[in-house]
């Protein structure tokens, strides 16, 4: 983020306090105004640091679907795909193989046999009932749509590794101690413009850092003579 995005920022932050009593969700702030939240998240933090607000840490669980899980959302599950591809007479075992995916074909077996759709006998496959519910299908979109869930079905999707659970960090922010609109920047130098336009009274200055301690020097190095002459005394 460049300083120009983190100034801009920082002043919508602060000018979104002055006339509200706080920004409950920084997500939706950050959405609502085009910056990223990673970005808003490292200006509340500066702000904080400053006492120019009090920001409070939000934390948020959810379950987000897998790459498998967004395709079963996508085109159904696997076993919602097998059962659809056996026609109402049956099918060979041969034939339904070619009309699959590989995976899709080995999971949709397991799972169809499961929900008793099929009966799979050695070398034919027939339907055991006439109609089915793609219920892993149905249950991943609303998971895509933050729509609840109970926990049998969660768990059940959680054994297929269709979902994770996502943590979701951000921060609440009101006004702190030391609030202001526009936050003042302290100087770090006294230049010679200040010192000409007179505002140099008027400025704060960043305070220095005694304790801080210098780059490490390196070692020197023997100038040639002095190895030539610590070689010629222990040689002789």
């Amino acid at each position: 983020m460049s300083m120009s995005m983190a100034d801009e920022a920082e002043d919508a932050i602060l000018a979104y306090l002055k006339d509200n009593d706080e920004i409950s969700n920084s997500a939706n702030f950050a959405q609502d105004l085009g910056f990223s939240h990673d970005d808003i998240v490292n200006v509340i933090r500066r702000l904080h640091g400053f006492r120019l607000v009090d920001a409070k840490d939000i934390r948020r669980e959810r379950w987000v679907l897998t790459e498998e899980g967004k395709t079963y959302a996508a085109v159904g599950s696997p076993e919602f795909q097998l059962f659809s591809a056996v026609p109402s007479e049956g099918i060979a075992r041969e034939d339904l193989q070619k009309k699959l995916d590989p995976a899709v074909y080995k999971i949709g077996c397991q799972q169809a046999i499961k929900n008793k759709w099929v009966e799979m006998a050695k070398t034919h496959v027939s339907k055991k009932v006439q109609h089915a519910d793609d219920k892993v299908k149905n249950l991943l979109l609303r998971i895509q749509n933050d729509e609840a869930v109970n926990q049998e079905d969660i768990d059940a999707l959680k054994r297929r590794k269709l979902i994770i659970q996502q943590v979701w960090k951000g921060n609440s922010v009101r006004k702190g101690p030391e609030y202001a609109p526009k936050r003042k920047r302290a100087a770090t130098d006294l230049t010679r413009e200040n010192l000409q336009r007179g505002d140099w009274k008027e400025l704060e200055f960043k305070e220095y850092n005694f304790s801080a301690k210098g780059q490490p020097v390196e070692g020197g190095h023997l100038h040639p003579l002095l190895k030539a002459c610590f070689g010629f005394l222990f040689h002789y």
